[in-house]
């Protein structure tokens, strides 16, 4: 018969020293060495929770102190038998493809997927358009859910704050110019009083750190609607219209914009508006150039928020044609030459060959516009039930971003911002 072995502490720790052994603990108990492959355990009382512990077994049958103390001792038990999953019932039994790469090896597991992901987004990346006007309150645009024309004293520093407790800190700003201030040469775009110069000063007092971008054209100001000064054959004045140009940009930096972005396409307005700014000791201000700008349907919400619909005709004969893919390397090496920071293409989703162009032919930041057409597209499906808005909105950033874009002017930037820090799309 095997013999009953009494363990004081003192034996344990001897026992332990004999075998090379550290003494093991487990949750409250402790695991005591066996000195042959059945010994009993001591006479030691337990509390009721080390009971419990030891009444805890593993898959084996074997409890939790059985396990410890073959561990302690060296003795491990054998794995258990590799079994592959089964196929359904009528699946064909084949002899495996001859493939010595599988790409799917790494797209196995959660881990894999996120560890060999190319393409990342934050909330960096993301510039916030904002609708500003004279009134008090925020007005609804009902083209664009979610979106308002934001009274310039509140609702503005309202949005920026929030937009700025989930990482977002660019904003580019539009006005919603009174009619009775529109004239056709569009004088108010460089009223050193006027709506964007008072709200950027407003702006840089409330959140000094934060990167303002302001639109250069002056569609918001001109009575025609057009980017430009119409002649009154309907022609679209270029020189003259890049002169008014080169104010109001020299305007929005006095007030203290960072990124001034002309979206006018003119000729030459990249180069004028960067020797004006230049001469007047602004030469720390960017310039972020709408280098392709298509002219594109994809824009009637936005010409909705700002009541800038032309008068007449169309912008065909300054907007570059939808149909065009190589002449957006004419307008590239123009604005590279001419002194451009950033180089802008939009729309986004529908012209993600033209990011990737720009990126494979320039070594200049890439920005993508994902323009109010796109943005109410995805709001419209997902309120009817089509699609996960929440999946299609970041999916359809993550793709402008995969095409090139460093920065994306989106206003899903708060709510794709706030499912990026894990806040839900609030």
């Amino acid at each position: 018969m095997a013999s009953t072995v009494s363990f004081s502490p003192a034996n344990v720790q001897m026992l332990q020293a004999r075998s090379g052994h550290s003494h093991v603990a487990f949750g409250s108990c402790s695991a005591v060495p066996r000195a042959g492959p059945r010994l009993r355990s001591t006479a030691v009382r337990v509390s009721s929770e080390q009971e419990a512990a030891a009444a805890v077994r593993a898959p084996s049958g074997r409890t939790i102190e059985e396990c410890e103390a073959d561990a302690v001792a060296g003795k491990f038990p054998a794995p258990p038998p590799l079994v592959r999953p089964k196929a359904p019932e009528g699946t064909p039994e084949i002899r495996p493809l001859d493939m010595t790469k599988r790409p799917r090896r790494n797209r196995k597991s959660p881990a894999l997927r996120a560890a060999f992901q190319e393409t990342s987004i934050s909330p960096a990346n993301f510039v916030l358009p904002l609708f500003i006007h004279e009134g008090e309150d925020d007005a609804p645009i009902g083209a664009m859910p979610g979106c308002y024309r934001l009274g310039w004293r509140h609702g503005l520093l309202d949005e920026v704050y929030k937009a700025r407790d989930v990482g977002v800190n660019s904003f580019v700003l539009f006005p919603k110019v009174p009619d009775a201030l529109k004239t056709p040469t569009g004088d108010e775009a460089y009223n050193d009083n006027g709506l964007v110069p008072r709200t950027i000063r407003l702006l840089k007092d409330k959140f000094p750190d934060i990167v303002i971008y302001t639109d250069v054209a002056l569609d918001p100001y001109s009575s025609d609607g057009h980017d430009g000064i119409v002649r009154e054959d309907g022609v679209i004045m270029n020189d003259e219209t890049v002169y008014q140009l080169c104010k109001q940009a020299v305007s929005q930096a006095r007030a203290g914009a960072d990124v001034v972005s002309p979206s006018d396409m003119m000729d030459g307005r990249v180069g004028a508006l960067r020797a004006a700014l230049d001469a007047e000791g602004f030469h720390d201000v960017s310039i972020m150039s709408y280098t392709a700008k298509y002219a594109s349907s994809f824009y009637g919400p936005f010409r909705e928020a700002l009541d800038s619909n032309p008068r007449f005709g169309d912008k065909k004969t300054y907007q570059m044609n939808p149909a065009n893919y190589r002449e957006a390397l004419i307008e590239t090496a123009a604005d590279e030459a001419e002194g451009a920071d950033i180089l802008l293409v939009k729309p986004g989703l529908p012209y993600l060959d033209v990011i990737r162009l720009l990126r494979d032919n320039s070594a200049l930041p890439i920005a993508a516009y994902q323009v109010s057409g796109e943005y109410s597209m995805i709001k419209a499906g997902g309120a009817l039930g089509m699609i996960d808005e929440q999946k299609v909105m970041m999916e359809s950033l993550m793709c402008l971003r995969r095409a090139g874009a460093d920065i994306i002017l989106t206003y899903f930037a708060r709510q794709a911002a706030g499912v990026l820090c894990g806040m839900g799309s609030k």
